[in-house]
């Protein structure tokens, strides 16, 4: 979809303006990303839980992981702002300059490996 606006500028075109049509797939993005952790939640609520998993020491070191990976996804987050984080870039709506900051200073790419901490933290507990 953010290539296909870079190319064609018809989201803008139909919303208005670059920066109302950023927000509206933003919302859209947020809302898929509310239906995944919802049925990532029911799959792993269905499936049984290893012997191995199933104490305190794998609860605690999930939610370790879970909270590490908040932590990159929230900071990525306020780092790069609403339409850093949805495909501004796509829409033409540029960041002055490259963001250095934590937890850009940590990873190449926090936000992805945040989600993924995320989701792995989760599957432990």
């Amino acid at each position: 979809v953010a290539r296909w606006e870079h190319k064609t500028r018809a989201l803008s075109r139909v919303f208005g303006s670059p920066r109302a049509a950023c927000y509206c797939l933003g919302a859209v993005i947020l809302m898929l990303n509310c239906v995944r952790s919802h049925c990532f939640t029911e799959a792993m609520k269905s499936q049984p839980k290893l012997e191995g998993l199933d104490c305190h020491w794998a609860y605690y070191s999930g939610l370790a992981i879970l909270a590490v990976g908040t932590l990159f996804v929230i900071s990525s987050f306020l780092a790069l702002g609403f339409t850093g984080t949805f495909l501004g870039d796509y829409f033409g709506i540029l960041m002055e300059a490259k963001v250095t900051s934590f937890p850009f200073s940590v990873l190449d790419n926090p936000m992805y490996w945040g989600s993924t901490a995320v989701y792995l933290g989760w599957s432990l507990m």
